[in-house]
């Protein structure tokens, strides 16, 4: 039996296709191309997790760099986003507010030694504490400023201070990145638009799907749970 005998077909050759022709299945005898499969009884492998973005975008999107951590595809709820907001806005006052009360305390008990009718004696003291009372009053209003640029920093980041205690985070939509100061401090301008009509756009999120605020819708932007 010779090599190129054409009886055998165990020892031919298949004959080449043209150029652009559909491929044809080999004939019998000659080993088939394999395909992985799963072990008998093995259980199946879940498929795995996609956030809302990469799921809207196709199974086979890649993940984008800088994607929020932690980030589980869940929008925060609006009770914890009024506790961030609740917490930052103590952060920005609470330091001020204790400052100007022992400044109007010392106002009061600063003249305690003078005489009840001792007029004089009365404004001396006043014009004494003055000026301590405007400096303690200057470094209120410093502090509160200063707490404000803190605020917008971390949540350019991500997260202030707020929504990193209630573990929430703000993200690009389309992105998932953080925003950015520049971008933050527009969206804290766009919050004006949540102040009209009686504060209307705070509540949004009560009913929203993806529980945004108008400043959100207009900026582009979400609140989500971090794990």
């Amino acid at each position: 039996m010779s090599f190129g005998d054409p009886n055998n077909p165990y020892g031919q050759q298949p004959p080449q296709a043209p150029y652009g022709a559909p491929q044809q299945p080999a004939p019998y005898g000659y080993p088939q191309p394999s395909q992985p499969q799963q072990a008998y009884g093995a259980p199946p492998q879940p498929a795995p997790y996609l956030p809302p973005q990469q799921v809207a975008q196709g199974p086979g999107y890649p993940p984008q760099q800088g994607m929020a951590a932690g980030w589980h595809g869940a929008y925060a709820s609006w009770g914890a986003r009024v506790g961030a907001t609740l917490i930052d806005f103590l952060f920005v006052v609470l330091v001020p507010i204790i400052i100007v009360a022992v400044s109007m305390l010392l106002r009061h008990t600063w003249d305690s030694d003078c005489a009840y009718l001792d007029i004089e004696c009365k404004n001396a003291a006043k014009r004494e504490i003055v000026p301590f009372i405007f400096v303690m009053w200057a470094l209120a209003f410093l502090w509160s400023v200063a707490a404000n640029i803190v605020i917008l920093v971390k949540e350019g980041k991500g997260a202030s201070p707020g929504k990193k205690a209630m573990k929430i985070q703000l993200i690009r939509e389309e992105t998932g990145r953080p925003l950015g100061f520049g971008l933050v401090l527009l969206r804290r301008i766009c919050h004006g638009l949540d102040s009209a009509a009686c504060s209307i756009g705070y509540l949004w999120p009560l009913w929203d799907e993806k529980s945004q605020t108008f400043a959100d819708k207009v900026m582009r932007t979400v609140v989500v749970r971090r794990r």
